[in-house]
């Protein structure tokens, strides 16, 4: 048996798991952190991918034909970057909430860090962010998470994409990730709804009254109070959709 081509062949099985665990670690929500360092990140996708590649359905790769080859490896990395970006679109729906709660309650800072934020976020959009990974790992949801880089390969076969089943996905993700934002931020729409009807009555009513000072301060801290009884409900409704959306591939 010539030791070198096993070798190879090993090592090339191996390459083909990194390309899309690697996908998926560069983005999924907990391991993908901009606060990470790119570097870490591969180094996690790599010895992740030794570790799973006994349990994946591929095995040694046959070097024969390199152009086929590279299409498997292009095909891989394509469904890696997919779940994890759509991953931390789930995730983004919690950032968008923490922008217009940010809005409403007068707490942006257009000076803030983003703290691995989309640009333009505020400190309640980061520190929301934060604690959903810290949730992540707290309820060991990264276990589901690498449960979940295993079962892919049982929802997408290796060397096959469906395009159009990927783009309806990403969709309905999106939609999902939209819904539970607003959802999320509802009570702060009522909350800001209800004090400026009532500071516009007070205008009127007491024209000499300084309202512009009064409002933000009645603002910031029933905002303050609000996010601090519906931060753990936010929480907990962004874990139960990752934990379901990660079940449709574990399960």
């Amino acid at each position: 048996m010539n030791l070198s081509a096993f070798l190879t062949a090993e090592f090339l099985g191996v390459a083909l798991v990194f390309a899309r665990i690697g996908g998926i670690i560069m983005f999924v929500p907990g391991f993908g952190e901009a606060l990470f360092p790119a570097r870490h990140r591969l180094a996690m996708a790599l010895v992740l991918s030794l570790a799973l590649y006994p349990l994946t359905p591929l095995g040694p790769v046959d070097f024969e034909n390199p152009a086929a080859f590279l299409a498997t490896m292009a095909i891989e990395l394509t469904l890696g970057v997919w779940i994890g970006v759509t991953a931390r679109i789930l995730l983004t729906g919690l950032q968008f909430a923490g922008y217009q709660i940010g809005m409403i309650s007068g707490l942006a800072n257009a000076f803030s860090p983003s703290l691995g934020s989309f640009e333009g976020a505020n400190l309640v959009s980061s520190a929301l962010m934060m604690a959903a990974v810290a949730v992540i790992f707290a309820t060991d949801m990264h276990h589901m998470i690498i449960g979940a880089m295993v079962m892919s390969y049982e929802v997408f076969p290796p060397g096959q994409i469906l395009t159009g089943d990927l783009a309806q996905q990403m969709v309905k993700a999106v939609s999902q990730s939209f819904y539970m934002g607003l959802s999320i931020a509802a009570p702060f729409f009522v909350m800001g709804l209800l004090l400026n009807l009532a500071m516009g009555l007070t205008a009127r009513m007491m024209p000499t009254l300084p309202v512009f000072f009064v409002a933000g301060s009645v603002l910031i801290v029933s905002g303050l109070l609000v996010l601090v009884m519906a931060t753990p409900m936010m929480l907990r409704e962004f874990a139960d959709e990752f934990a379901a959306w990660l079940g449709l591939l574990v399960f």
